[in-house]
């Protein structure tokens, strides 16, 4: 397929993919009833409102708190948008307006609103918050391919082509490579790539090699030439990560993004935040106060008034829209000031299209985790690009994608087509710096053909020496059966569950529990399964052993964990069946993020005889055979 065509592919299948997130919206909101939306947890209801507050960019804040079922799981995270309602008694319809979920904490949830003021409904008791479907990212993203598809003789079809097409990928000779201190060969090899790259550069970041790091010297040093480049990825965490990291660097950063969507640590480089601290900002505000007065006054005239108060009342609006015209063109001198000044400027890739950033080209685009990120959405800041920086790892998760129809096709990321096509600009980093090199063993043979180096700060590092560092417990012939959930259709395996927070238990008591205290020592329990997270979940929860180790054990899915670590990592396969079936393990990448996670012990628990039915996992069964790690369930029960 030639790239016109992979791409008008591309926008097919991404509104076959929007239709299908449409209706598991839907399906999961629109169609249910109240109580069943609130039972599934894409409602909160009834809450009540704790308190509301003018936030940062002048933006009205509000807290509220869900006032039953509180332990009941919810869909609700930073960033989404949400409708908050009100069931008024009496009204044939429900009052409504949207806003952005800042955070959520337990019962306590903070959005960002869509409106000026506060509306005289919101302090009735009955309140709701909805889940809503995000639209504008499919439409930007459909607005790029367009763009994408018709351009000629521009820049932006040279990059299709090379990209895409038979195009290949030119170097150049910067004159002076940089060279950066304490960063290592491959990583240093890495930036000097960045510098050479005339179309595109990618830097393959396996876990624990510091891809970020890398990242973020190689923009300092960019800058130093350039005097701005844009900075994307297409998560806000990913965008927050970088915005920190950059900022310790030196470099000034200006964040583009809705408020609410930010963390507090980059909340001071929001677009919002400058304008409110910028010398010019108290002038805008008595401009706007000033108008707000006026409009006020000429309101108060009603219709029936003769000619003087009919003149009266036009001069006050000519007014009120001169004040309005000269506020708007000294916030566009404030922002356009913030703008010029930024040497970084960092958004998510659909957050690119922002219309401050109207008309404004690059020299140089970065994308950060570029393996997370759907193709179409790369295209966005690429609009906006002279060449390209992906940085990301394709042997860890894909994009997530709704629509099985879709998946094959738009799981495959940019980075890993540019990967395949043009390797002579690829950089691998090969030092890694978070696990034991037995950890770092398995995943480096079948993932990144043996590269990867175990930096000697922890190649030999172990939680104690008597501890093994990779262990395998087979359940094989234990009588432990996968089951399915009838409503989430979720995997669980009630013994495996048990069997894991035991082995959890037994570690914890055999390093000794003040130990992990005084260490700081922690844990994170991984399964692909959001059923066996529960169940997980409750057993440690009411387990003597780990209940005070609380805030150091995690237990969650391992797309949960992407991009974290943890001292120990220990995964419940779940998968027990007497056709062999491994259901969505079968994509290793998944297997390969949960077990690069640990730094110094990985423990895993399954059954050989469904596993082993996938030639991976025979493969990892057998590694850890070669290490002296493999141990039967009937060894330990």
């Amino acid at each position: 397929m030639d790239s016109r065509a992979q791409l008008q592919q591309l926008q097919e299948l991404l509104q076959i993919e929007r239709k299908a997130d449409l209706e598991q919206y839907r399906q999961k909101v629109l169609l249910r009833s109240l109580h069943q939306r609130v039972k599934e947890g894409t409602t909160w209801y009834p809450c009540r409102l704790r308190k509301d507050y003018i936030g940062t960019g002048e933006r009205l804040i509000i807290e509220l708190d869900r006032t039953s079922q509180l332990d009941q799981p919810h869909a609700f995270q930073s960033g989404k948008l949400v409708n908050v309602f009100s069931n008024g008694a009496g009204k044939p319809e429900r009052d409504s307006m949207t806003g952005v979920v800042n955070y959520v904490r337990d019962a306590t949830m903070v959005i960002t609103l869509n409106v000026d003021d506060l509306p005289e409904w919101i302090d009735q008791s009955l309140l709701g918050v909805d889940l809503l479907f995000d639209e504008m990212s499919y439409r930007e993203m459909d607005f790029a391919l367009k763009a994408v598809i018709k351009a000629e003789e521009n820049r932006l079809a040279e990059l299709r082509e090379i990209l895409l097409g038979p195009g290949r990928a030119g170097l150049v000779s910067p004159g002076v490579e940089p060279v950066v201190p304490d960063v290592n060969a491959s990583q240093q090899n890495a930036i000097q790539m960045i510098h050479r790259c005339a179309d595109v550069a990618l830097v393959h970041g396996p876990p624990g090699t510091g891809k970020t790091t890398t990242l973020v010297h190689a923009i300092a040093t960019v800058v130093a030439i350039e005097s701005q480049v844009l900075v994307c990825a297409p998560s806000n965490a990913a965008v927050d990560l970088l915005v920190e990291k950059l900022s310790e660097a030196g470099v000034r950063v200006l964040r583009i993004g809705h408020p609410a969507r930010v963390t507090e640590q980059s909340l001071g480089k929001t677009l919002d935040a400058g304008i409110t601290s910028h010398p010019d900002y108290r002038e805008l505000k008595r401009m706007r106060k000033r108008m707000e007065e006026v409009r006020a006054q000429a309101s108060k005239f009603r219709r029936k008034f003769g000619a003087w108060e009919k003149e009266e009342r036009r001069l006050l609006f000519e007014e009120s829209r001169k004040l309005k015209s000269d506020a708007d063109l000294l916030e566009f001198h404030i922002v356009n000031d913030l703008l010029q000044k930024a040497q970084a400027i960092c958004c998510t890739l659909v957050g690119s299209s922002h219309p401050v950033l109207k008309g404004r080209r690059y020299r140089s685009v970065f994308i950060d985790e570029a393996a997370q990120a759907l193709e179409a959405a790369c295209w966005i800041p690429l609009m906006r690009a002279e060449r390209l920086v992906l940085a990301g790892d394709h042997q860890q998760l894909p994009p997530t994608i709704k629509s099985k129809d879709a998946m094959e096709v738009l799981s495959v990321t940019l980075f890993e087509k540019v990967i395949r096509s043009q390797p002579h600009v690829t950089t691998l980093l090969q030092t890694q710096y978070r696990m034991n090199e037995t950890i770092m063993a398995f995943p480096s043979s079948r993932f990144y053909n043996n590269q990867l180096i175990a930096d000697d700060s922890v190649k030999y590092r172990l939680l104690s020496a008597d501890e093994l560092p990779v262990e395998f417990i087979d359940t094989a012939g234990a009588g432990y059966t996968e089951k399915q959930d009838p409503e989430t259709l979720s995997r669980y395996n009630e013994e495996e569950a048990h069997a894991m927070i035991r082995l959890v238990e037994n570690l914890v008591e055999r390093t000794g529990r003040q130990t992990w205290l005084e260490r700081g020592l922690t844990i994170g329990v991984i399964t692909p399964y959001s059923a066996q997270t529960d169940r997980l979940r409750a057993l440690a929860e009411s387990s003597a052993t780990l209940a005070p180790l609380h805030p150091l054990v995690t237990i969650n899915t391992v797309d949960a964990f992407q991009g974290q670590e943890r001292d120990v990592i220990a995964i419940s396969f779940v998968r027990s069946n007497d056709k062999s079936e491994v259901g969505f393990l079968s994509d290793i990448r998944r297997t390969n993020v949960a077990m690069t996670r640990a730094k110094m012990k990985l423990l895993m628990i399954g059954d050989s005889a469904t596993l082993g039915n996938h030639p991976f996992y025979t493969e990892l069964i057998e590694y850890t055979q070669k290490v002296g790690g493999y141990r039967s369930i009937y060894e330990l029960m």
